[in-house]
């Protein structure tokens, strides 16, 4: 049973985190990036805050300098450069962009963490590189380079911060939730930096955009994060991390179908080597892990 509500949790949380590439898109319409990205980011660190309190758990703040880092990188780094690339951007490419974010992550691994990367995870990264650079199409001089740049960057920021929760996980790890409220603390405050720093058109209060800052701070971020904890908590690594092929899947379902986003043939072409690659690589997962679990 709690392998079902796990899987059921993951299910909802691929669909929440997919729409909501959608819901962004469609706010950036009434909000500059980097000023969007912060109320985001502020009114999801009150909503975590609250449930915290709400729970009584505690709220005391554990090795400060590493989880302002964690913070820079995972929340303020991420939301900066998936914002960004959105303003040009469609939103399910950009989401498939971003999900490369395992692949980055392997690779740091491996240069940073001296962590080894055998065969078949080679041909994984080759075949999302490859499908990358059919996305990215750097032969051709049309627009949407900067876009796309912005989408590796967010990828980037995150794969950083993932490097940092391995290399400080016994500090960090010991309560993802509070890590995680604390965390979007710092990322809140670089995200206000940014947006006073650098001029921007005065945001549209209308109320549909009301509404979906409003969908995107209480679902999208704090029912999503503890979707996400309770998911990481009942079901393998592996299975978890099906929602990284999950969530563009239906990124660009929903584009399609709301925002009429089209996908050109070479495009389509890089987004199969995209999926292919990171389905090697979860398979990948999944076969060591029942390496560990059935060793002597």
């Amino acid at each position: 049973m709690g392998n079902l509500r796990g899987l059921i949790a993951l299910v909802l949380l691929t669909l929440i985190w997919g729409y909501n590439w959608v819901l962004t898109k469609q706010a950036l319409h009434f909000a500059a990036p980097f000023t969007f990205a912060a109320l985001r980011s502020v009114g999801g660190t009150f909503a975590m805050f609250a449930a915290l309190i709400l729970m009584r758990r505690p709220l005391k703040l554990v090795a400060p300098l590493k989880t302002f880092w964690f913070g820079i990188f995972n929340c303020g780094g991420f939301l900066l450069f998936q914002n960004w690339a959105l303003v040009e951007g469609g939103a399910g490419k950009t989401s498939v962009l971003v999900f490369t974010m395992p692949i980055w992550t392997l690779l740091l691994s491996w240069a940073f963490l001296r962590e080894r990367v055998r065969g078949p995870q080679w041909l994984a990264a080759i075949v999302t590189l490859a499908g990358l650079t059919l996305i990215i199409a750097p032969w051709s001089i049309q627009g949407g380079l900067l876009s796309k740049t912005m989408s590796i960057l967010a990828a980037l920021s995150w794969s950083v911060a993932t490097i940092m929760l391995k290399r400080w996980r016994a500090e960090l790890a010991k309560d993802l939730l509070l890590v995680t409220a604390w965390h979007m603390v710092f990322g809140s405050a670089f995200l206000l930096l940014i947006a006073a720093v650098v001029p921007e058109p005065a945001t549209n209060w209308t109320p549909q955009f009301m509404v979906i800052l409003t969908l995107i701070i209480l679902v999208s971020t704090a029912l999503a994060w503890f979707l996400w904890l309770y998911v990481l908590d009942r079901l393998p690594a592996w299975q978890a991390g099906l929602s990284v092929l999950g969530v563009p899947a239906v990124a660009i379902l929903s584009s399609r179908m709301q925002l009429g986003e089209a996908v050109e043939p070479l495009e389509l072409t890089g987004i199969l080597f995209i999926g292919g690659g990171l389905a090697l690589l979860s398979f990948l997962n999944w076969r060591e892990q029942q390496r560990t679990i059935f060793a002597p």
